[in-house]
């Protein structure tokens, strides 16, 4: 019969090493407070809570369709995981110092003011003008609120990845989702900010 810790060293056998970087319930509390801000912000906007089809999904991988960005995940979710990688080393570089919950409240804070851009009418008339999403018309508030929950789930998993496992994570979610719906998140950003004809005809399948 084996003897039994005493309490002091069963709760030292669990402790995490010095310097490990946690997310405290105060920063995790900021974080879900700007979330709900976000949707409440969209809301108010005039966005649809859920796909006007009536439905919830947890995928939906058609892009050239109407419910797309409607549904909990989509193509376009992988973006927002590396949105999250990509605040992770932003945010690691610029306040190195910062506790990484007030990190992770600053890219929730930045993700959540994309969101809403993004559902502005400049942004959604830019999209359908310069890519080719001309069945877009805004997220609905769950994608919404799901995109934003993806890039939190990015930036911890950048916080416990090495730096090498985060760049092939990022790599191979550009690589698969280029080939698969021949788009991703540097197109997107290419096509928004310089939009290409030829990118534009590859991406219609020309």
């Amino acid at each position: 019969m084996g003897m039994r810790l005493p309490h002091a060293a069963e709760s030292e056998r669990h402790r995490l090493p010095p310097g490990y970087p946690v997310i405290t319930v105060r920063w995790a509390a900021v974080a879900a407070a700007i979330l709900a801000a976000a949707a409440t912000t969209l809301l108010l906007m005039g966005r649809v809570p859920i796909c006007e089809c009536g439905t919830v999904k947890l995928w939906h991988g058609v892009v050239a369709s109407s419910e797309n960005s409607q549904h909990v995940s989509d193509w376009y979710t992988f973006s927002h995981l590396i949105h999250g990688f990509a605040f992770y080393g932003l945010l690691r570089l610029l306040a190195p110092r910062a506790p990484l919950g007030l990190r992770l409240a600053l890219a929730t804070a930045l993700e959540a003011s994309w969101e809403v851009f993004e559902n502005t009418d400049f942004i959604i008339n830019r999209y359908r003008e310069a890519t080719i999403s001309l069945d877009y018309y805004g997220d609905s508030v769950l994608n919404s609120v799901s995109d934003i929950l993806a890039m939190m789930a990015g930036f911890v998993a950048a916080s416990r990845f090495r730096v090498w496992v985060v760049l092939a994570l990022a790599a191979t979610f550009e690589i698969a989702v280029a080939w698969w719906i021949r788009d991703n998140l540097t197109l997107n950003i290419l096509m928004l900010v310089y939009p290409l004809e030829a990118v534009k005809a590859w991406q219609a399948g020309s």
